[in-house]
């Protein structure tokens, strides 16, 4: 197992966490650390064991976006940071998802064929919130705060978020977060559906691992894994093109172990008992 310094990694079948660990700076974000999510999520997604992916911070932050010293450095002409070490090289999530999901710098997270919850225990600002918005759910202590930050630091809207904000939240939310950087909590965050819920701090994390042991309990990963393609890439398509290919999906899953174990499981009257997925998944659906 390579040795992390910005992150913790721990699997507790059917659960990966992964800790933004520099609790000093709330956790700001830096390349190495992001190195360290990309190599850890690869090995989530390679584990039989885990189900599902919790993204979560230490001490009293999420992450407070970038490294503003290394943002100074930038703007002083000071580059953009050291090259990656070798060891780290990862290649997270699927390629049959597509280039604009699997490519992305953050949002290969939603190519990764099992779910990823962020666990936000405390404040995310700046490039912290489009990696939260990347994650398939988002749970947040309700005291927490999230600004997106960048209309204040002189910056645009960055990582894609001014793609998934207002899928989540519509064009005039999206923007007043945009435009005002006004800090919000969890609470209005869950109001507004930037969050599926907000929760006392200490349950946070909780909350997030019993979600992903529920899953394992009760749902197969092939399927988890299907559906959160065809999600994400009908987001894309129009309303005939993602019926047509959910047909076709539908037809296909008849024939695997997992139907037949759903139904007789329910026929049965006991829990289904799903195989898990071990690196990446058969080419479904084509």
């Amino acid at each position: 197992m390579t040795d992390y310094e910005e992150i913790r990694y721990d699997v507790d079948d059917p659960v990966a966490t992964i800790t933004l660990y520099r609790p000093d700076v709330l956790n700001a974000w830096t390349d190495r650390m992001a190195a360290e999510v990309r190599h850890a999520v690869a090995a989530a997604a390679a584990d039989p064991r885990v189900v599902g992916i919790v993204l979560t911070g230490a001490g009293r932050g999420f992450c407070a976006g970038a490294d503003l010293r290394r943002l100074s450095a930038i703007g002083s002409g000071g580059g953009h940071g050291a090259p990656v070490p070798a060891e780290l090289a990862a290649d997270p999530g699927d390629p049959s998802f597509g280039d604009d999901l699997h490519l992305g710098t953050y949002t290969y997270l939603m190519s990764v064929p099992k779910p990823v919850i962020a666990a936000i225990n405390g404040p995310v600002a700046g490039m912290g919130v489009p990696i939260v918005l990347a994650c398939d759910l988002r749970f947040m202590a309700e005291d927490a705060v999230l600004t997106t930050s960048f209309s204040q630091r002189g910056l645009i809207a960055e990582w894609g978020i001014s793609w998934l904000l207002p899928r989540l939240v519509g064009t005039a939310v999206a923007l007043d977060l945009l435009f005002s950087a006004r800090k919000i909590t969890g609470v209005e965050a869950a109001a507004l559906r930037v969050v599926n819920a907000a929760l006392p701090r200490a349950d946070v994390l909780a909350h997030a691992q019993r979600y992903v042991r529920d899953l394992a309990a009760t749902s197969s990963p092939t399927s988890l894994a299907i559906m959160k393609r065809q999600v994400y890439q009908q987001l894309h398509a129009g309303l005939l093109a993602a019926e047509r290919e959910a047909q076709r999906l539908m037809l296909e899953s008849f024939g695997r172990p997992d139907f037949r174990e759903g139904v007789d499981s329910y026929l049965e009257r006991r829990p289904p008992s799903f195989e898990r997925l071990s690196g990446q998944p058969a080419a479904y659906g084509d």
